[in-house]
């Protein structure tokens, strides 16, 4: 393998692997008593101007005419519901198998490409959604006859859907013409509305008690977002975008290595069997090819740099 892969593979390794900490700095605030809408505040908050400084630093306007506005701001409503929802699951189930069930995503753009965009709907696409749901089931149902809470799992279920439907938009509307770095910038901006709103009807936004759970805000802002993205554009710049795309399944996976490692989750050999069905049947979606595009075009932030 030459030294260009060998880069782009380590580099989309850590692009996943850093999204997936999402658990290890949010569990602690949330044990702490923080709702999820103050966490998920604070975060975009220190998350914009990181992405804002990324434009600076690469030359990139941010101008967006009045269409483009309105899309934004819908668009960063979805993402900060998909957020939101994602965090609130985390209070009813392990955030590993959250976290998993969350990875589904790539299935339901599949799905929305076929009933909005008259994508054939193959023998290969019905074959990965029966192995995603056959995972699920098994994580539903352990193997000693507990079942998973229905609202986290409705919860995850609303996360993936929403976070579905902002890939398929940004693709498929005039947005997918503006720099990806742009579209972040703003859909964090407007994100940051689903939270103050749910703040606002919690009573307030909750702060921090001490210096360790700032710490852990800071570092969620800068791993899972900007380290993430970063890594994301470096690793497609060397290997593509399905390599990049299929590694992301090291998402899920760092969510469950730190969940029972440092959280004490347990897990079954049934979660585990679901885990991994889950797991095979979206990498088999993503390397169709049309998803991983997809992907890619959302989490690209920045244009291919030209190589003498």
């Amino acid at each position: 393998m030459d030294s260009r892969k060998v880069k782009g593979y380590t580099l989309g390794f850590i692009a996943a692997s850093t999204y997936g900490l999402n658990p290890l700095f949010a569990l602690p605030l949330l044990d702490g008593g923080m709702p999820p809408s103050s966490v998920l505040f604070l975060r975009y908050l220190l998350a914009v101007p990181i992405v804002a400084c990324m434009m600076l630093v690469r030359g990139r306007s941010f101008g967006v005419d009045r269409r483009q506005l309105a899309l934004l701001a819908a668009f960063g409503l979805t993402t900060g519901v998909s957020s939101l929802s994602l965090f609130e699951s985390y209070r009813y189930m392990d955030a590993g198998i959250a976290s998993t069930m969350l990875f589904v995503y790539p299935l339901m753009v599949a799905l929305i490409g076929v009933f909005l965009f008259k994508e054939k709907l193959s023998g290969y696409i019905i074959f990965c959604l029966a192995g995603a749901l056959a995972g699920i089931a098994l994580l539903y149902r352990g193997e000693d006859g507990a079942t998973l809470s229905l609202t986290g799992t409705v919860w995850v279920m609303v996360s993936s859907l929403t976070y579905a439907v902002y890939i398929v938009g940004v693709n498929h509307t005039a947005l997918s013409r503006i720099p990806t770095l742009r579209v972040t910038f703003y859909v964090l901006l407007f994100g940051m509305l689903v939270f103050l709103a749910d703040i606002l009807l919690r009573g307030g936004l909750v702060l921090p008690s001490d210096a360790l759970g700032w710490s852990f805000v800071c570092e969620l802002a800068l791993f899972p977002t900007a380290v993430s993205f970063l890594c994301t554009t470096a690793a497609i710049t060397y290997i593509g975008a399905t390599p990049t795309a299929i590694l992301g399944a090291m998402e899920p996976l760092t969510a469950v290595v730190i969940g029972v490692t440092v959280f004490g989750e347990r897990l079954t050999w049934t979660d585990t069997a679901g885990l991994l069905l889950i797991l095979v049947a979206v990498t088999m979606v993503i390397l169709q090819g049309t998803v991983a595009h997809w992907l890619a075009r959302v989490r690209y932030l920045f244009p291919r740099k030209h190589r003498r």
